[in-house]
This record gives C-alpha cells, structure tokens and sequence, in this order.
C-alpha cells in the first residue's frame, strides 16, 4: 500500500522529534543568541521534517528524491550547529549525545528513503 501522506513516514515522525527537541534545548540559550544559533538550530531542525513533506507532496519521484536530498543537507547543516553549541559552552553536554543519536537515526532513514525511491525510477 502507497504511503498517502507524508504524516505516515516514520522518518518524518523521528525528524519532528529531533525539531521538537532543538527547540527545547534552544530554548536555555542565551538572549544575544536568539538571531544567531538558537534561530540557525531551529530552522535546519524544522527544515528537515518540512522538506520531507514537501517532496512527499510533488508529484513525481524525481522531485522527492531532490527533497530528501535538501533534507539530508539540512540535517548535516543541524549537527553541525550542534557540535559547535558544545563546543563553545551553549549546549549542555548532557543534551548532546541523544539529538545526535536521533540525527544518526535520521540519516540512515532518509538513506533508506532514497534508496527505495531510486528504486521507483
């Protein structure tokens, strides 16, 4: 059966929690870094999911494919964001580990995803 929706796509699912929770950890940002990091975190965050739904939207597999493409750009463009917060002392680094596990967790997804739509071709 056909996936209807990009709402049935578990790694749309899994990239709304990564989103969810970059908004809450940027929410203990700093007030100076509120036009800095904290809005750089949060629109590659909700990129990723927007993106997906997106492309699940067009009407041909070539146009998804681009879109899981921008997705995977901008959940490479979030980790690094990510890194750099703990780095510099902005991310706790108790927070870290688990979004960069749900971004692992993404990227072989969106990988699978990709795979499969070649497959459509």
């Amino acid at each position: 059966m056909a996936v209807q929706s990009y709402q049935e796509l578990e790694v749309w699912k899994v990239a709304m929690d990564l989103a969810t929770e970059c908004y809450r950890v940027t929410k203990a940002f700093p007030k100076d870094e509120l036009f800095g990091m904290t809005s750089q975190i949060r629109r590659s965050a909700a990129s990723i999911p927007a993106n997906i739904a997106e492309g699940q939207g067009r009407e041909h597999t070539k146009e998804f494919l681009s879109y899981v493409s921008i997705a995977r750009g901008s959940l490479k463009e979030l980790e690094t964001h990510l890194l750099l917060c703990q780095r510099v002392g902005l991310l706790k680094e108790a927070d870290l580990p688990s979004l960069m596990t749900l971004c692992d967790r993404i990227s072989q997804m969106l990988s699978r995803l990709r795979q499969a739509l070649e497959r459509k071709l």
